[in-house]
């Protein structure tokens, strides 16, 4: 179901008048979503004028290639799969995506960590990863992509894919470990 955008009725609507060269569309389009698609970017930057500098591509892109959104789908998923590529293509292009195994130690043994940590400094933590890791957990993840899909996109093996969300998520657990422990000491 397309969403509901205020002045073009739905989401599809909006599309169409982007494609139609309407300036106060593309201009809506921005302002609506650029929030999103920043923090988007961000998750994978890791640093706010890099992510800025993607999100402005992607919405060039976006508005470059309106033609080719089938109005099948999520206008919203589209333009979300855009920016993501974006954000590869700089990486790639910074060589910044590889195989960082030298960065983790052993994987940790597994063990879950329940942690009453918020939304925020998971964000952090995760931003925290080396790119690769970052990269490859933001995609399975939050994403959705498979492993298959993420070897395809970064132009590594699903092996390679699979071992660095491993080490991503060990990491992950190794610092909410960590943070856990801060906590109980806060509270002692």
């Amino acid at each position: 179901m397309s969403k509901v955008i205020p002045l073009f009725g739905t989401e599809h609507d909006l599309a169409k008048a982007i494609s139609n060269g309407n300036t106060k569309a593309q201009s809506m389009l921005y302002e609506r979503y650029s929030p999103k698609m920043l923090s988007i970017c961000l998750r994978y930057m890791g640093d706010v004028m890099e992510a800025e500098d993607v999100m402005i591509e992607g919405f060039m892109r976006i508005f470059d290639k309106i033609s080719q959104f089938n109005f099948k789908g999520s206008f919203e998923g589209w333009m979300r799969r855009i920016m993501v590529n974006e954000a590869l293509m700089r990486l790639r292009g910074k060589k910044m995506i590889n195989v960082e195994l030298d960065e983790v130690r052993q994987e940790s043994s597994g063990v879950s960590v329940e942690s009453n940590i918020n939304a925020e400094e998971l964000l952090k933590l995760v931003n925290e990863l080396p790119v690769g890791y970052r990269t490859v957990f933001n995609l399975f993840a939050i994403e959705g992509y498979s492993h298959a899909e993420i070897a395809e996109q970064l132009e590594i093996s699903e092996g390679t894919s699979k071992s660095q969300l491993s080490r991503a998520r060990a990491l992950l657990q190794e610092r909410l470990k960590v943070i856990e422990k801060d906590h109980l000491r806060e509270i002692k």
